[in-house]
């Protein structure tokens, strides 16, 4: 075993990845491909988006900011068909793998940037309790990349479990390059999931056992 905890984003991971639904929505809306995900690159750390997962904007508040980057590079989008592409489906798989991993006694987190606290009741709810630690971008005012965010959900999982939890003891699986990247230097074990059974294959060296759907 080279882990003893994993941290997992949620959005891309454990659900369906939303930029599945932007790309949709800019195919519907004749925006170019691409657009939702270069404004959210664009001034990362002060952007509507940004500012939105750090609770620093409301709905009205972000829908105007980002509906004005929009503006600015000559296009017209709608925020509220943005936000709604958020809600992915779970992957029955990536599931399946974290209740495998709390049998087996590993402290699990989940760290996501959102752009607000997350329901704790219904299905959502249900998936969350399988994790000892849940660390949001909305509730801590901080987001990824920060490197902050990451200490933020070593601290809460510590606490969770009652001893300390390292950044090298822990994998930390995420979608996007940008957010491993301060993971990794931080000293986490790091897994971009593009294909999730290629994730889980990944996971499964580190913690000693398989993941995945046949095991």
């Amino acid at each position: 075993m080279t882990v003893s905890a994993v941290v997992f984003d949620l959005g891309g991971v454990i659900t369906e990845s939303p930029m599945t639904a932007f790309a949709a929505y800019e195919r519907e809306a004749g925006l170019p491909e691409g657009l939702i995900r270069q404004l959210n690159s664009t001034d990362p750390d002060t952007n509507a988006w940004a500012r939105y997962e750090r609770n620093e904007l409301d709905v009205a508040g972000f829908s105007a900011a980002f509906e004005a980057e929009a503006a600015a590079r000559g296009h017209r989008i709608d925020a509220a068909r943005v936000l709604a592409a958020l809600h992915g489906d779970v992957r029955p798989a990536m599931v399946a793998a974290v209740r495998r991993l709390r049998g087996a006694g590993l402290p699990l987190a989940v760290l996501s940037n959102n752009v607000a606290p997350m329901e704790r009741t219904g299905r959502l709810g249900e998936l969350l309790e399988l994790f000892d630690a849940v660390v949001e971008s909305s509730v801590e005012g901080v987001r990824k990349p920060e490197p902050e965010i990451y200490r933020r959900a070593l601290e809460r999982l510590s606490d969770a479990v009652g001893r300390p939890i390292g950044a090298a003891d822990c994998a930390y699986l995420d979608d996007l390059g940008i957010n491993l990247k301060p993971a990794r230097a931080l000293g986490f074990s790091t897994i971009k999931v593009v294909d999730p059974a290629v994730a889980l294959a990944e996971l499964s060296e580190l913690v000693g056992f398989p993941l995945d759907a046949a095991s």
